[in-house]
């Protein structure tokens, strides 16, 4: 169903009336980002439908709205997936959420992000100007990339109307093994691996266990497995292991506990214990803390590794004095602000949703 005119003359009303207005679509990732305080919603839940689909040309074009489910389902029937292995976190996820909160599941490390399979967007940005970037193959892509620029802004900067993105085939054979080791065995593994051709296309370590999902043509996996030992799961444990920690279904995600996300460069050593229980994948390069005491010693931590954190999930008693994403350097959210300024010059869309002041 198409109500993008009905979107525009929305967005064109709150600019006329410096009204700000919320963005909001099946409401499944509600929880990330920082609360918006508006005057209005703009409700894309019934912007939905594939636009256009060739599988011979690798591209899928959807409306915003559009449940990841049906996109999966059509996918499915062609042999092929989304590369960036996004999570749901609910049954009605759609993709226009998938791309404003630029979130990927697993197999990110190895296939890729959200943006790097962002092919074209058509947007309305905070005048109600109905704008298009990008195409539906990467050479269309020239100068300055403002569709993947879409990738994790939070609707802070437009509303996403269509987006047109990169599909690949679904592996031949997928398998998991787990393997018994310290954390630093963990690391030192992953990062021999890195080095490698291999058919790793997840990794998780979580209470002494390291998970690796092998992917590709039978023999490849078979031998890889084969090198490295351990013991395999079935199939369908595999399978439901790693979509239990795409959606956080795992016991460790079910607790009150905040949950704070941490992005680490590949040589980033392990983090002192008495920061919070923890889980890792890709890798080590995204870690995940629960019962963390001290999230200044956190981020400071972080930030002399290189990398930075995310207060991902408040938890039962938030603290309002921390902040959800990492303190951006002066010039750096100044830059954000201009950038701010240029699509929606009266900061009418998601105002406060990525960080106060944009």
């Amino acid at each position: 169903m198409d109500g993008s005119a009905e979107l525009r003359a929305q967005v064109r009303e709150a600019f006329a009336k410096g009204q700000s207005l919320e963005i909001r679509g099946s409401g499944s990732k509600s929880f990330y980002g920082r609360p918006v305080c508006a005057d209005g919603v703009v409700d894309l839940g019934r912007h939905r439908g594939i636009l256009a689909y060739e599988p011979s040309e690798l591209f899928l074009t959807a409306r915003a709205g559009t449940p990841l489910r049906e996109i999966d389902a059509a996918l499915a029937e062609r042999g092929q997936m989304l590369p960036f292995e996004p999570p749901r976190f609910g049954p009605n996820a759609s993709i226009g959420g998938t791309i404003a909160c630029g979130l990927s599941g697993p197999r990110r490390p190895y296939a890729g992000a959200v943006k790097d399979h962002i092919l074209g967007v058509r947007v309305l940005n905070g005048l109600g100007e109905d704008l298009r970037f990008g195409g539906t193959v990467l050479k269309n892509v020239a100068g300055y990339d403002v569709a993947r620029l879409m990738a994790g802004s939070l609707g802070s900067l437009a509303l996403i109307l269509e987006v047109t993105v990169k599909v690949l085939p679904r592996p031949a054979v997928e398998h998991t093994r787990v393997l018994e080791c310290s954390a630093a065995g963990a690391l030192e593994a992953m990062r021999r691996w890195a080095l490698q051709s291999t058919p790793i296309s997840a990794s998780a370590y979580l209470d002494g266990v390291l998970y690796l999902r092998l992917s590709g043509q039978e023999h490849r996996v078979r031998n890889f497995a084969e090198t490295i030992g351990g013991e395999s799961l079935k199939d369908d444990a595999g399978t439901a292991f790693w979509e239990d920690l795409r959606e956080q279904r795992l016991d460790f995600f079910q607790k009150d506990d905040s949950l704070w996300r941490l992005s680490l460069p590949a040589a980033a050593p392990t983090q002192p214990e008495h920061f919070g229980v923890s889980l890792w994948e890709w890798g080590g390069q995204q870690r995940w803390l629960r019962a963390v005491s001290d999230p200044t010693a956190v981020r400071q931590w972080a930030h002399r590794q290189g990398g930075h954190t995310t207060c991902f999930r408040a938890g039962a008693t938030p603290n309002a004095d921390t902040d959800i994403f990492e303190p951006l350097p002066r010039p750096l959210f100044a830059l954000h602000q201009r950038l701010k300024a240029a699509f929606d010059p009266k900061g009418i869309l998601n105002p406060g949703r990525f960080y106060a002041g944009l």
